[in-house]
């Protein structure tokens, strides 16, 4: 489950971490399914001790924990979360999950009590790869991922999804066009530009494009501002372990047979690609053939809707 708003609200959570020694490392093996992990924990272990976190970053969906010590070439510790992976510098959710535990030393005087920094994953679904530069770049590089939904443009969506047939919302979880965009959100960007999400790719103009790129940036923006989205059975958590706040804000995703807060008509779940895809009919109109205009022209669009919460008071 966890998209780009969660990752990254994970990779804040644990940026406080920078600069902190690694004094030991352990990959819990217990009963539960494994993890794909590469090297072998053992190896992965002996060489992450005694290496320095130097930086926390973000390529889409996964976490990158640059460690390096002196005189040695850095590397990566990344992460990908997928389904239930979480980051934790709390206590997780269950112990018999937890899937990576590293003592960290932070930054200062050495009598700082010893840190712990935990990658949980419930089902197991998650990874972990320690990788050089070179690795990395095959990994999270240009070849590998689009351009990042934050910072996403009309044009590039244009040019790395425009000639596809494929739905517009099947086609936004294609990591290779955009990085970072999964079912939820792509249901939420979509019902902000007003797009049926099954709209052909190549029967959208220049300028629909611009507004599902506008859209996707603030949405996305939003998202990591409330610390992401906890649905369901609310398993995502923050690095702290607190609930994210965006599933308040949410106007289509899960909200099938209740009213859009925009227009008072139903919200529709069909399944495209195997996932379900949740929109407003009304809001979204499929398009009557040719290039849609978006805004800008052509079939009719609803207002732009505003984030509201849902438990807001009047």
């Amino acid at each position: 489950m966890p998209e780009l708003p969660e990752v990254e609200t994970m990779r804040r959570g644990i940026a406080g971490l920078c600069g902190a020694r690694i004094v030991a490392a352990r990959f819990p093996r217990g009963s539960c399914r494994p993890l794909a992990m590469a090297p072998a924990p053992a190896e992965m272990a002996e060489r992450l001790e005694r290496q320095h976190i130097v930086s926390v970053s973000r390529y889409g969906k996964r976490v990158a924990i640059e460690v390096g010590s002196e005189g040695k070439a850095p590397h990566w510790l990344v992460i990908e979360p997928r389904m239930t992976g979480l980051l934790l510098v709390a206590a997780p959710p269950t112990p018999q999950h937890v899937r990576m535990e590293l003592d960290v030393v932070p930054p200062g005087p050495r009598h700082f009590p010893l840190q712990k920094l935990l990658f949980w994953d419930q089902r197991g679904l998650g990874t972990i790869r320690l990788l050089d530069a070179a690795g990395l770049d095959r990994a999270c590089g240009a070849a590998k991922l689009g351009p990042d939904g934050l910072v996403v443009t009309g044009s590039e969506l244009a040019v790395r999804l425009g000639e596809s047939r494929r739905g517009v919302k099947v086609a936004l979880l294609d990591q290779k066009g955009v990085a970072g965009i999964g079912n939820i959100y792509a249901a939420e960007i979509l019902h902000r530009a007003a797009i049926d999400p099954r709209t052909p790719c190549r029967a959208l103009a220049a300028e629909a494009w611009e507004t599902v790129a506008r859209a996707a940036r603030e949405i996305l923006a939003s998202a990591v501002a409330h610390e992401g989205s906890s649905i369901g059975d609310e398993l995502y958590r923050t690095a702290d372990n607190r609930k994210g706040g965006f599933q308040k804000l949410h106007r289509v995703y899960g909200l099938a047979g209740t009213p859009c807060q925009t227009c008072g008509g139903a919200i529709e779940r069909i399944v495209q690609a195997q996932r379900s895809t949740f929109f407003c009919p009304v809001c979204q109109p499929r398009p009557r053939g040719g290039k849609r205009k978006g805004r800008a022209g052509g079939a009719r669009v609803a207002p732009r809707p505003k984030l509201v919460r849902r438990d807001a008071k009047a």
